[in-house]
């Protein structure tokens, strides 16, 4: 994998595309509107990264991470996302953003109810669980000791594969938590989601969440 395109340049998507470029990623950003609207930012809050359109971002990407807020999933050009690895940051936290009445389902998570919209799309659910401040300093090489470990989760394991290979080269340790009904064990919330956890710990957590979850 070579290219990353990130759609969303608030601080979580910016922070994502700063790790990916410092990793050697060819990362190009993209916004709801026009190349231009975001070129500045681009060029001082993530120097290295291109900014486009959403088409142009995501034609050439290996992954594409999509970081807007969860209410504007929708606004996503879906043509361009076809086949595509797309890896779904959006978290659905009813305290902070108010009910969204099609996220009320609980018996479907909010990458469930992304996927079955972008349908066609390769969906993977992870980078949802850190703050933008923690990727910007918790990164650490392969093998460091006590390195932070992420959670992903997808109904394709071979996506969620290729997503932990990401994972590892932008600083960060992953685990596969399984199907994307999983995502609920590192949701708002819940420990995973509140911590930031070495593999080992992560890998615990989930058990006692995915297990707690079979019993019910």
């Amino acid at each position: 994998m070579t290219t990353i395109a990130v759609v969303g340049v608030g601080r979580v998507g910016a922070a994502i595309a700063r790790a990916s470029v410092d990793a050697g990623y060819t990362v190009n950003v993209a916004a709801s509107g026009a190349a231009e609207d975001i070129e500045l930012l681009a060029q001082v809050v993530i120097p290295g990264a291109r900014a486009m359109t959403t088409a142009d971002a995501v034609r050439d990407a290996d992954v594409v991470i999509i970081a807007v807020p969860l209410h504007k999933y929708r606004t996503v050009d879906l043509a361009p996302l076809a086949g595509k690895i797309v890896v779904d940051v959006m978290n659905y936290w009813a305290p902070i953003d108010g009910i969204i009445d099609e996220f009320e389902d609980v018996g479907r998570t909010s990458s469930e109810v992304v996927a079955e919209h972008y349908r066609g799309a390769r969906v993977v659910r992870s980078l949802n669980h850190i703050g933008y401040h923690d990727m910007d300093e918790q990164r650490l090489p392969r093998g460091t000791a006590n390195r932070r470990a992420l959670a992903v989760a997808s109904d394709d394991e071979a996506a969620a594969r290729d997503v932990m290979e990401f994972i590892d080269r932008i600083g960060f340790d992953s685990l596969y938590s399984g199907s994307l009904a999983t995502g609920a064990a590192f949701g708002p919330g819940t420990p995973i989601f509140n911590g930031a956890l070495t593999a080992q710990a992560l890998d615990r957590e989930l058990g006692v969440a995915l297990n707690g979850a079979h019993a019910r």
